[in-house]
């Protein structure tokens, strides 16, 4: 889960990193795990679609330009209307104001978390150098803070109000917790709080950017993704982009932790960048996007892997870009986000499928 994937998208499209043309195919089935593949979005990068609690909708972050958007903002989709009305439009939740991130469903269903910059400025943030020193960069923007909001996008109460980068929650399937990435603290950490904002706690401490973190189904676990810059070279290069608001987030890997901070354990040791990490309902596997087998480095497709870090499984084949994958509640189907089917265009869209074990 990178979170900032569309700014991911848009570095590998600027670099021409996606030279393939893709031709408009129908939507087939590619894996022996993906049935029915259907495709709701069209136009403009999509990505991060997550499940309401009933699995009849998704929250999901898009930049089309067809409704008027030019960076991030937060949409709620009806999985069934997307997929049966090619002139369904979601409903957008964000204010249209700053930059948003990173959403997802609160226990009733209805509500629906995210992180934004509109109190910082009403138009999109300025945008740095994300290729400084050859490397590919997030910005860490310091306006971001994580907001409740209903379903008709009227924010209802602000959970986070520390200087510097709040964003990445996400709500435990027990209703009680949540947990989110802050630089409060001069490290990117995971943190945790009670559903209300109250109680905020910091669970890792390790030097690297600790992110992209989601519940297993009892909420006992973590899982997540981190880079762990290890040499003096590495750790000051680290150092010195986390002074400039910067992240170079090409070098990461899979980790477990219990959602009380014990525990940790990395899970994968595949080089590259292992992120958008997500427990199967068993919390006995992770299925997670991987381009440690690509030459050039873009090829992103998604794998599973066992928790103890056996029996890796490649998922997908079909395109250069696969992520965020994530279960429905009750594990028979999955969302995913993929630059596949987008009629020769630079456009990622969001997918759902039966998933066949």
């Amino acid at each position: 889960m990178f979170r900032n994937t569309l700014l991911l998208l848009q570095f590998f499209l600027v670099s021409g990193l996606y030279a393939q043309k893709q031709e408009a195919t129908p939507v087939v089935n590619e894996s022996k795990h993906l049935k029915n593949i259907t495709q709701l979005t069209f136009g403009g990068d999509n990505a991060e679609a997550y499940w309401s609690k009933d699995g009849k909708f998704l929250t999901f972050q898009s930049n089309n330009p067809k409704w008027g958007l030019e960076c991030d903002q937060i949409f709620r989709i009806d999985i069934w209307e997307a997929a049966n009305n090619p002139d369904y439009k979601p409903v957008t939740i964000s204010t249209l104001k700053g930059r948003t991130t990173c959403s997802y469903f609160m226990p009733n269903g209805k509500d629906i978390l995210y992180a934004s910059t509109h109190e910082g400025g009403e138009t999109c943030p300025h945008m740095p150098n994300l290729r400084e020193g050859g490397k590919y960069l997030w910005p860490l923007f310091d306006s971001y803070d994580i907001y409740v909001a209903n379903k008709k996008g009227k924010i209802k109460k602000q959970l986070t109000d520390t200087k510097g980068y709040d964003a990445e929650a996400v709500v435990s399937p027990k209703g009680d917790k949540i947990v989110f990435t802050s630089d409060r603290t001069g490290d990117l950490e995971l943190w945790i709080m009670d559903i209300d904002g109250s109680n905020q706690k910091q669970l890792t401490t390790d030097l690297g950017y600790d992110g992209g973190a989601f519940f297993s189904a009892d909420g006992k676990q973590l899982v997540f993704r981190a880079s762990r810059p290890e040499t003096e070279a590495e750790i000051k290069e680290y150092k010195d982009y986390l002074s400039k608001g910067l992240v170079a987030p090409t070098n990461m890997e899979i980790y477990v932790i219990n959602a009380d901070g014990t525990g940790m354990r990395q899970v994968t040791q595949l080089g590259k960048a292992n992120w958008a990490p997500f427990f199967d309902p068993t919390g006995k596997k992770i299925i997670f996007s991987s381009n440690h087998h690509s030459q050039r480095g873009y090829d992103f497709q998604l794998y599973m892997i066992n928790v103890d870090g056996t029996g890796l499984e490649q998922i997908t084949t079909e395109s250069n870009f696969n992520s965020f994958p994530m279960f429905s509640p009750d594990g028979k189907k999955i969302a995913f986000c993929s630059n596949r089917n987008n009629g020769g265009t630079r456009d990622t869209n969001v997918f759902v499928a039966d998933w066949i074990d």
